[in-house]
């Protein structure tokens, strides 16, 4: 565990340095999202349609932001489980979110052979964790705790938020393409010197949409890998997510889950692994395991 004295100790330099790196990175997609969508919005309408494709994105934003959790629950067909009912669970839950220093989320059963879980809800206060069956069979009380951890890690960093953010500004730059594609295709010539050029439009209209699901790709990885580093800080040990991370990675090759492609990023490991050949790095919302693993190995923390 960590104590106030460790805070300038190497090894916890080194955490926070990784830290550091994954937030500004974070912040470095994010940004480059944004400025996408202006970006289209300005070919597409100048200073006018940039408002138009925000304000597009922030009210689908605040939408989602306020109901996510609902709207992940019923995705993945997960129900209440009450103490009584799954007293391992709700004490390791309890014990994490401790740890954490948050509050204890609200906790679902998923009926699922594939071991994962996965947060959600808008903040602390609001949030949710949900398990599958197969996750209780497999781990052991370590490994539980080590993904409880994990998802404490997104419930304390607000990734939640985050997510939620990136898909409605990578919606609107969608929607501000197929705009654009319509414009190139339909607007003419003219005898505007302003108007954007309809070949211009129409690349954008063709690449921006493609452009915002990598930025969004590479966010979703770079938020799984804080709430790694998170979830070894929880633990005070890096090791229990670890092996927690290679079992379930090993299990989901063999074992199906039906899952919305849409929601599959907010799982602690990808649920459609099993249906996917090695996809390249630029198309994949989780970060290969053996990379994350490697890098929780390489962690030092107090205690471990």
């Amino acid at each position: 565990m960590f104590s106030s004295s460790d805070h300038d100790r190497p090894d916890q330099v080194d955490s926070r340095v990784h830290g550091a790196g994954n937030i500004t990175r974070t912040v470095v997609l994010l940004a480059g999202i944004g400025g996408l969508l202006v970006l289209v919005g300005s070919l597409v309408g100048g200073t006018t349609g940039a408002a138009i494709g925000l304000a597009f994105g922030v009210a689908i934003c605040g939408a989602s932001y306020w109901k996510s959790d609902a709207l992940a629950i019923r995705s993945a067909g997960a129900t209440p489980i009450s103490e009584a009912d799954a007293p391992r669970l709700h004490e390791a839950v309890a014990e994490v979110a401790a740890r954490a220093g948050v509050p204890e989320p609200r906790v679902y059963f998923i009926e699922s052979a594939q071991p994962n879980a996965f947060a959600t809800g808008r903040n602390p206060d609001h949030a949710a964790v949900a398990v599958t069956r197969g996750l209780l069979d497999v781990c052991d009380r370590d490994e539980l705790m080590g993904v409880l951890a994990h998802e404490m890690g997104h419930v304390r960093n607000r990734d939640i938020l985050i997510g939620s953010i990136a898909a409605a500004v990578a919606m609107a730059i969608t929607f501000l393409a197929n705009m654009a594609m319509w414009a190139g295709m339909f607007g003419g010539g003219g005898d505007d010197d302003d108007a954007p050029n309809p070949a211009v439009l129409l690349v954008v209209a063709l690449l921006a949409p493609i452009a915002a699901g990598f930025l969004q790709m590479a966010l979703s990885r770079s938020l799984e890998y804080e709430a790694d580093r998170a979830g070894a800080e929880i633990m005070g040990d890096p090791e229990p997510l670890a092996r927690a991370l290679l079992k379930l990675d090993h299990i989901s090759h063999d074992v199906p889950a039906q899952v919305n492609a849409a929601q599959s990023q907010a799982y602690i490991v990808n649920p459609l692994t099993g249906r996917q050949l090695r996809p390249n790095r630029l198309f994949m919302t989780h970060p290969p395991v053996e990379d994350r693993v490697a890098r929780l190995r390489s962690m030092r923390v107090a205690g471990a």
